[in-house]
């Protein structure tokens, strides 16, 4: 087949030879599939993307609800429990009337473990989120017996207390010498005790408790 002699001229086309024809064919099909590619099927394939990745992520969070639904049951139990053990450490903490019988189970705490109180000052209330600490310095003289007796003491009240700041020393380390028949120990701390804060309650300050 000779090329050369075949006219170009679209308006013969219909006279060229069929080899010609199928190539021509094939060209402008293979450009019109890549215009048509370019202009419409692209943007449909990055949406199928989009939407296949938004599918996986659906069913990641479908599995996830799943579960916990599958252990609401076991939430709902654990829930109480929760529930429960908040009560519980609600009802440690005493209410304004039972302060007062709180400092003195401390103090009568500290005297069944045998100490001597040199010091036993209770400070101003400081209101956290939903209960007040009521803290109270403390110096005592005994052994370590006794003041470990002392701490067993308090941990074993019915309302919640913690030590802090605890210092033990000598008592002739602490500035004054042994007297006949005393203790050489003396132990300093910061005793913390909580009370529970009723909706809007405040706690009171150390001029509010001196007026009454």
């Amino acid at each position: 087949m000779n090329l050369a002699k075949i006219n170009w001229d679209l308006e013969y086309a219909g006279s060229w030879p069929t080899p010609v024809k199928l190539a021509v064919i094939a060209v402008l099909s293979t450009v019109l599939a890549g215009v048509w590619y370019y202009l419409d099927t692209r943007t449909q394939l990055a949406g199928l993307e989009d939407q296949q990745r938004r599918e996986q992520e659906l069913k990641e969070t479908f599995e996830i609800k799943q579960k916990k639904a599958v252990n609401l049951e076991e939430y709902k139990l654990q829930l109480a429990d929760i529930e429960k053990t908040f009560g519980d450490l609600l009802r440690q903490l005493p209410d304004r009337t039972q302060v007062p019988d709180l400092l003195v189970d401390v103090s009568q705490t500290g005297l069944a473990s045998g100490l001597e109180f040199e010091l036993f000052k209770p400070g101003g209330e400081v209101s956290k989120e939903f209960y007040a600490e009521l803290p109270i310095e403390i110096r005592v003289v005994g052994t370590y017996m006794e003041f470990g007796a002392f701490v067993s003491g308090l941990a074993s009240l019915p309302r919640i207390v913690t030590v802090h700041n605890v210092k033990i020393v000598s008592r002739s380390a602490d500035g004054a010498g042994p007297k006949p028949g005393e203790a050489e120990l003396v132990m300093t701390a910061l005793v913390k005790t909580y009370r529970y804060l009723d909706d809007g309650a405040v706690p009171s300050s150390p001029a509010d408790r001196g007026r009454r």
